[in-house]
């Protein structure tokens, strides 16, 4: 069931705010979690056509809260085709377990290595952005952001182009990049990742010392996406060492089934990761997001994924065929289908401030991939330990 807009938006000097009321104390630093159960408290919702600063806020892919800032960073996903690529800094302020007041502080334009802002695909496909997620390194006040790279026809010519994890200062400036492991570059045959199918999840460990980048979908050498009738699709969680920026270990997570059959059958259907979130040295956050032609909601499941004794796969090829490998765990903690209401296509997650109770707050955010159809929400849970 489709959740009514929550509040009126009231446009402020600094920002655009819906307002209820109370600020939260500051939370205490973020550590290791015992996670039990999540528990759903609030959802909250933008309007489709909101604008902030002359931008079109929409397409928000990720999300990271700065606790000691107490603000939270927001990337979206646009290709700067009504305004440049971008991140926006806010504010989410909750009271009694519910989301009274979210505010836009600031955006920033994502730039280039060479200073400049990323075209359209139309201006310029080979070097234009597809940024998916976004996570703060309060150790360095910088930012890291990926991008998804492409592998389609553009313009009339196929347009290759490698994902990236790239770090930039909090005004958007380029300052390093990660390196790409070999099996991670783009390719014209079907080789590497796919289309639309790469980098959508970043997670900083606690001590900021690694950093977790998972894969949406299998690639091409690893067998055939997830579908309806096929569960167990392995894709690959990245492991970096966030200092030197080099991959250290490769691991293999399975898939669940596409959710729903699509309509008509042959139609688009998908399950991936779209969004990590790390807990201590070797346990994640895995969001799943399923969604197939002829629903109009989501299936999303977050699982509590564990490496720990997991395989590095760094070396291998055909996950499907060669299992002589450990892939990670998984426990089920949510299916946001039990919640009985309409779900978007949610794709950011981070830790949020402690609640009134002293647990943990956990935010989700969709993507509304600028379409009147679809909704931007903002999900607030509750960590049960």
């Amino acid at each position: 069931m489709k959740s009514s807009i929550l509040a009126v938006f009231i446009f402020l000097v600094t920002g655009c705010a819906v307002q209820r009321n109370t600020s939260a104390s500051l939370p205490h630093p973020a550590a290791p979690l015992s996670i039990e159960q999540l528990k759903f408290l609030d959802v909250y919702e933008l309007p489709f056509e909101l604008q902030y600063k002359s931008t079109w806020v929409g397409g928000l892919s990720g999300i990271d809260y700065d606790r000691s800032g107490d603000q939270y960073f927001i990337i979206s996903d646009e290709r700067s085709a009504t305004s440049p690529s971008r991140f926006y800094t806010a504010r989410i302020k909750i009271s009694g377990n519910k989301i009274d007041t979210l505010f836009f502080t600031g955006v920033q334009t994502l730039k280039m290595a060479n200073g400049k802002t990323f075209p359209s695909l139309k201006e310029g496909a080979q070097e234009a952005a597809d940024p998916e997620s976004i996570r703060f390194n309060p150790t360095t006040n910088r930012l890291i952001w990926s991008s998804e790279g492409d592998r389609a026809e553009r313009n009339g010519i196929i347009n290759i182009k490698d994902p990236w994890i790239w770090e930039m200062d909090l005004q958007g400036h380029y300052r390093d990049s990660f390196a790409l492991p070999s099996n991670m570059h783009v390719h014209t045959t079907e080789k590497g990742p796919r289309v639309n199918g790469v980098f959508e999840g970043l997670a900083f460990t606690g001590d900021y010392r690694h950093l977790f980048v998972s894969v949406e979908e299998p690639l091409f050498e690893d067998g055939p996406k997830a579908d309806v009738d096929y569960a167990g699709a392995p894709v690959r969680i990245l492991k970096y060492d966030a200092v030197s920026r080099k991959p250290v270990t490769q691991y293999a997570y399975l898939l669940d089934a596409v959710a729903r059959k699509p309509d008509p059958a042959t139609a688009f259907r998908v399950n991936g990761i779209s969004e990590i979130m790390a807990i201590d040295a070797h346990r994640l956050l895995v969001m799943e997001r399923s969604f197939s032609i002829g629903n109009s909601y989501c299936t999303i499941k977050i699982y509590e994924a564990d490496l720990d004794g997991s395989t590095d796969v760094s070396g291998k090829n055909g996950l499907h065929i060669d299992k002589t490998y450990r892939p990670a765990s998984k426990r089920l903690l949510l299916n946001m289908n039990d919640l009985g209401r309409y779900i978007d296509n949610v794709e950011g997650i981070t830790l949020g401030p402690k609640l009134a109770n002293g647990h943990y707050s956990l935010l989700l955010i969709s993507d509304n991939n600028f379409s009147r159809e679809q909704k931007t929400q903002v999900f607030l849970f509750e960590i049960i330990p």
